[in-house]
Parts: structure tokens; C-alpha cells; sequence
């Protein structure tokens, strides 16, 4: 019994007679006897005996019809299903993200999402770049956001934007009576920054280097985000992206860093997968936040 055959015997099932059967279909009365005589015809055995305009059906209709309504449930799930996922209105999407993004461009991402699609289901995954690819070959997450566009060649790569760089000192350093620090002010200072073979960290040596300097850093960090814990403890005056909500933190002082270089925020995915509706939604909604961010 294919699937028309299965809507229109489960409609008569219900509703008793052809004429309210086609009228539940949406078809003609006859459209709906014919598809049922073919039925019948395949079957090699009759499902309803017409008497006076009603149908009532044989016992063999009565035992196949409580399986037809179970199939007829699943096939009208099944057509929701897809009616939601070409609408944007169902769907699982999985994003990955480094710390400063999932810190700041992304709640603004998922804020409009949610509201523009609220069934889709939101899985976030925040870990340090080298995990998010490992995680996209994996299928763990289907979409990342990170600062680099340097990435391994089975990882495409789509530049959003940029960000750049600053100085986190503590409340009262001397070096917050500026409006600015350059690398070669913080040559007298203990630098809590990003560990050696990063994009960071080699972003910055090469200004530091052009500046007759090598870029030091006396903690190393592999997250932005854990110097702020080592900056409030008087540890030391680090170098860090832009991109995180510095302000919040408390016991701060914030000063741009002169001639500093730019890091590019990039959405990954795997190349060659294709990217189910409800990614693709959230990769234009990424594409329409960054555009509105100027970065």
C-alpha cells in the first residue's frame, strides 16, 4: 500500500462515507473511489462493502486499520518535519567557537536567532581553535567561529571581519596615565600574553620586531580570557585581543595598543560538507551580525 493509497483508506476508516472522505483530502468523489478500487485491486481483496452510499469495512480493513493509522501518523509527522526544515522552524545546529567570540559576537548571534527561528535547537561548544577543527572533522559542530584564517586545508575558511589589540593593566599602573601603550613601553614591565606558535603571539612579534624588539611575553596564555585573573592579581600588564567585553571586569584599566596588528574572526566548516537548512541559517545570521558589528 503506497502512500496515497495508505491517506486515503485511513480517511475513509474515519470518516465513514466517499464524499466526506474526499472532502477531508481535498480530491472528487471520484478521484478518491478510484485510488480506492485500485487499493482493493492490488490488495486481491475487497476493504469495504458499499451498502445505501456508506462504506463499512470487511474484517480484513477493520485488522489492517489500526497499522495504516500508526503509518498514517509517521507519514503526516514526516511532512511537518520537512515542512519545518525548509522553513527554518526544526532542526539541530551544533557551533563551536573560541573564547572571544563566544564571549561577545555570539550571544548576539543567537539572540537574533532564537528569535527569527525559536525551534531550532542551539548545541554551543566553546574550546581553543586547534579543538574546534578536530571537532568539525568530527561532526561535533557543524559551524565554528575563531580568530585566525589560517586553518588546515580540509577546514574552508570565510573571513568576517577583524579585530584588534589592547592592554589590560591593573588599576593604578603607571602605564594607565596614557592614552595609549605600544610594545616597546611594556619592555620595563612583566607581559602576561599568548603563548609562542599562535596567530596571536606571531602577530605581535612581528610589530615588535619592526620596532627592533622581540615580543616576550613573561606568562604565556593560551585563552585570552584567563589574564584577566593574573592582571587584577598584579602580575602583570597583558596583551590581548579586542574582541572580548573587557569593561566588565572589574579592577581594569583598558588602553588601546598603538600600531597593534588585526586577527581575523573566521567562520569554519568542514569543505565538501553541505550544510543542512538550519546551518545554513545560523552561518547567514553570523555573516548579518559581524556586517552590523563594523569588524
Amino acid at each position: 500500500m503506497r502512500a496515497r493509497q495508505l491517506e486515503v483508506f485511513t480517511a475513509v476508516m474515519r470518516a465513514g462515507t466517499v464524499t466526506e472522505a474526499a472532502r477531508m483530502l481535498n480530491i472528487s468523489q471520484p478521484a478518491l473511489s478510484q485510488i480506492l478500487r485500485h487499493t482493493e485491486d492490488e490488495l486481491g481483496f475487497a476493504l469495504f462493502n458499499r451498502e445505501k452510499g456508506r462504506l463499512h469495512p470487511t474484517p480484513e480493513a477493520q485488522e489492517l486499520y489500526p497499522e495504516a493509522e500508526r503509518l498514517f501518523g509517521e507519514l503526516e509527522g514526516l511532512r511537518r518535519k520537512t515542512a519545518d526544515l525548509k522553513l527554518g522552524r526544526a532542526g539541530l545546529v551544533r557551533v563551536g567557537c573560541s573564547t572571544p567570540p563566544a564571549m561577545s559576537m555570539l550571544p548576539q548571534v543567537l539572540v537574533e536567532f532564537r528569535r527569527r527561528h525559536p525551534d531550532i535547537v542551539l548545541r554551543c561548544n566553546v574550546a581553543p581553535l586547534q579543538s574546534l577543527h578536530a571537532m568539525l572533522r568530527e561532526g561535533d559542530v557543524a559551524v565554528a567561529l575563531g580568530l585566525t584564517d589560517l586553518c588546515p586545508p580540509d577546514i574552508a575558511v570565510e573571513v568576517l571581519g577583524y579585530t584588534g589589540f589592547c592592554c589590560l593593566l591593573p588599576s593604578g599602573h603607571p602605564l594607565a596615565s596614557q592614552d595609549q601603550v605600544s610594545l616597546p613601553d611594556l619592555t620595563a614591565h612583566d607581559v602576561i600574553s599568548y603563548r609562542a606558535a599562535t596567530r596571536p603571539y606571531d602577530e605581535l612579534d612581528a610589530v615588535a620586531r619592526r620596532t627592533g624588539h622581540r615580543f616576550v611575553p613573561q606568562l604565556e596564555i593560551d585563552t585570552s580570557i584567563s589574564a584577566v585573573g593574573f592582571v587584577q592579581a598584579g602580575l602583570g600588564v597583558a596583551v590581548v585581543d579586542t574582541m572580548l567585553p573587557w569593561a566588565q571586569f572589574s579592577g581594569l584599566e583598558i588602553r588601546p595598543l598603538a600600531d597593534a596588528p588585526r586577527l581575523p574572526l573566521s567562520l569554519m566548516t568542514l569543505r565538501g560538507k553541505i550544510l543542512s537548512r538550519a546551518e545554513d541559517l545560523i552561518c547567514d545570521q553570523m555573516r548579518e551580525t559581524a556586517h552590523k558589528s563594523d569588524l
